[in-house]
């Protein structure tokens, strides 16, 4: 009953972190849009009003005019709506899913004895300070001198966040340092919103109440940050997705993909930023997906060679020990109420009919069993892989 009720809690956590993310990223990525796509203001009247950037679009049926002032309007609306709720419960959400999966079972999924041999109160540990670290060193980078060079800024920033690919890599398994890559560039984003962007929004607000002229160092500060954000949303994003892809994470090199991948979405939102204004160049989108390609390339499992014959009772027996008590009909695993995606291994017909997602996860990723928890061999993993290579017989 107890692991029924937390794959419940653990459903309801996605869900609500799938929502509320959509929520956040596709505001996020229409202001990004929208400022953008502004252009001068028709009417004189309007300019002297202070509107430097106008907009219309049609939608659902109507017309919509937004204008933008270029610090305030001459009188603030009796009602202003605020987007701040969707980026603080996507943060919420998912650090509770963070804490749900890795953190309360950091022995499946956040350690892994041959990358380095950690407690769970150490994982743990090490997990929650890299957040804070992230936050600190990005708050320390953009408040300094640098923060006002925006294409060294940048240089920096992709530098460090190798570096944090590079270190988690060197702590967790592959699953646990690519979240925790994503939970730093999560932390950031929804730090520039409420340290940043919301309180510049705040002090905008106050000044035309107390009739002073708003400071427009606010507003470029805050510009500065939804930029940094509609960066790193694609980043965000694939690090979301990427358990499910063991090719990556479980990689030799499973940090210098998460790099190359970082660099690829980041490209390739510059391009989407640069088409909102116009003609964009066609380089960085290009060189995006070219990234891409490299990537899937270089990771193509290599092919050609037979393999030695393999009596399947030996397959078997590595399934027993080291698959089964999960990839079952009724898994016996500590927690696990149904089999993960729906992957049963209890019968030699199973087992051969996912021979090629064996031989992905377990030999070329070695991405399972998670964290080597049942201690698989190289021994076994090469059977495994003599195994398929020479046709994946069931007999």
């Amino acid at each position: 009953m107890e692991a029924y009720l937390l794959d419940w809690l653990s459903l309801l956590l996605r869900w609500a972190h799938l929502v509320v993310g959509i929520a956040w990223i596709g505001a996020s990525l229409y202001f990004i849009w929208l400022d953008n796509s502004l252009e001068p203001p028709v009417r004189a009247e309007d300019r002297e009003r202070g509107v430097s950037g106008e907009l219309w679009a049609v939608h659902g049926g109507g017309f919509y005019h937004a204008q933008k002032y270029r610090l305030a309007p001459p009188t603030l609306p009796e009602r202003l709506h605020w987007f701040k709720w969707e980026a603080y419960w996507t943060w919420i959400t998912g650090f509770a899913l963070l804490v749900l999966i890795y953190y309360v079972n950091a022995e499946t999924y956040l350690v892994d004895p041959a990358v380095m041999a950690l407690s769970k109160a150490q994982a743990v540990g090490i997990g929650l300070a890299s957040l804070i670290a992230g936050l600190a060193v990005y708050e320390g980078l953009c408040r300094s001198p640098l923060g006002r060079n925006d294409a060294a800024l940048a240089g920096v920033l992709l530098l460090l966040l190798a570096v944090a690919a590079w270190g988690l890599s060197l702590v967790f398994s592959g699953r646990g340092a690519y979240i925790h890559y994503g939970a730093i560039l999560g932390t950031i984003m929804v730090g520039n919103v409420a340290h940043i962007i919301i309180p510049g929004q705040r002090e905008l607000v106050r000044a035309k109440q107390d009739g002073r002229e708003p400071d427009p160092r606010h507003a470029v500060a805050g510009k500065q940050r939804s930029v940094h954000n509609t960066y790193f949303t694609l980043p965000v994003l694939f690090v979301m997705i990427s358990s499910h892809y063991a090719m990556t994470f479980g990689s030799r090199w499973n940090w210098l993909v998460l790099v190359a991948l970082t660099v690829s979405g980041a490209l390739i939102r510059v391009w989407f930023v640069m088409r909102h204004k116009g003609g964009a160049p066609a380089w960085p989108l290009a060189a995006g997906i070219a990234v891409l390609l490299a990537v899937a390339a270089l990771l193509a499992p290599r092919t050609g060679g037979d393999g030695a014959p393999v009596k399947y009772a030996g397959v078997q027996r590595v399934m027993e020990l080291h698959c089964v008590s999960c990839h079952a009909a009724k898994p016996t695993f500590q927690g696990m109420a149904e089999p993960p995606k729906g992957v049963v291994l209890d019968t030699p017909e199973r087992v051969r009919v996912q021979a090629a997602m064996i031989h992905q996860q377990t030999v070329l990723s070695k991405a399972m069993p998670p964290g080597n928890i049942t201690g698989m061999t190289d021994e076994e993993r090469a059977l495994l892989d003599r195994w398929v290579r020479g046709g994946a017989k069931a007999d």
